[in-house]
């Protein structure tokens, strides 16, 4: 698999979290506590030998919301 399907599942996981909780405007402890979570639920997977892969995408679709949370700020900032 390449590197292109691999981010096109990291952008269809972050199209599902969009449809689960919506848009997230959230202050940045709070996205480190959610990546955080989801590292969790990586380090369960590889010790349990299972969905690390998965873990890894939602992991990463995590890191692509809290950028695009960093980006919506960026732009109120620019045009108030």
């Amino acid at each position: 698999m390449g590197q292109q399907n691999i981010i096109t599942e990291i952008v269809e996981e972050r199209k599902r979290q969009d449809e689960k909780w919506g848009v997230r405007n959230q202050l940045h402890t709070w996205w480190l506590v959610i990546l955080l979570e989801e590292v969790g639920e990586c380090a369960k997977a590889l010790l349990e030998g299972d969905g690390l892969r998965n873990e890894i995408i939602q992991s990463a679709a995590v890191c692509l919301a809290w950028l695009e949370n960093i980006e919506r700020e960026s732009d109120s900032e620019e045009n108030p």
